[in-house]
C-alpha cells in the first residue's frame, strides 16, 4: 500500500487505497474464500441446479402453528403456604407500625411534635434493625449450586 506511506496523516484517494486493500487480500490464500460476495456464487451455478425458486408471499412470518386441540397447556402446582413469622419478627414489625403512628399521628400519643418526631423516627430505625439483625446470616444446607425453577 504506496499511498499510506507517502502521506503520514493517510492516503489521499481513499477508494483507490480501498482497492488496494481488497486486492492484497484476494490475493492472500487464507482469504480466497472471503474474496467474493455469497450471491455470486449462486449466480455462477447453472440454471438446472438451482434451487426451487420461491414465491413472494411466503416467508417466517407467514407461517402459523397448526392447531392441535390436544396441548395441553402448563399449570402451575400451588405455592407452599407463607410460613408463620416468629414471635421475633412480629415484635420488629410491632415497633415499625408504633413508629410509624407516632409519626403520622403525634397527638395519639399525647406529647408534643418535639418529642414524638424523634420518638417515632427512633421506633423505625429500631424495629428496621431488629428485622435486620434477625436475617439468617448462613447460606441454606443444599449441596445443588444449580439453577432453581
Amino acid at each position: 500500500m504506496t499511498t499510506r506511506r507517502d502521506n503520514p496523516d493517510g492516503p489521499e484517494d481513499i477508494d483507490a487505497a480501498f482497492a488496494e486493500i481488497v486486492a492484497d487480500l484476494e490475493r492472500d490464500s487464507m482469504f480466497s474464500r472471503f474474496s467474493r460476495w455469497p450471491d455470486a456464487d449462486r449466480a455462477e451455478k447453472p440454471e438446472d441446479a438451482a434451487e426451487p425458486a420461491r414465491t413472494a408471499d411466503s416467508g417466517p412470518r407467514d407461517w402459523t402453528v397448526p392447531a392441535n386441540e390436544e396441548d395441553e397447556h402448563y399449570v402451575p402446582p400451588e405455592p407452599p403456604p407463607l410460613p408463620t413469622p416468629r414471635p421475633a419478627t412480629l415484635i420488629g414489625i410491632v415497633v415499625i407500625a408504633v413508629g410509624l403512628v407516632l409519626l403520622l399521628v403525634p397527638g395519639l400519643a399525647g406529647l408534643s411534635t418535639a418529642v414524638t418526631l424523634p420518638l417515632g423516627l427512633v421506633l423505625i430505625s429500631g424495629g428496621i434493625g431488629w428485622l435486620l439483625l434477625r436475617l439468617r446470616q448462613t447460606p441454606p444446607s443444599s449441596d445443588d449450586d444449580g439453577a432453581q425453577v
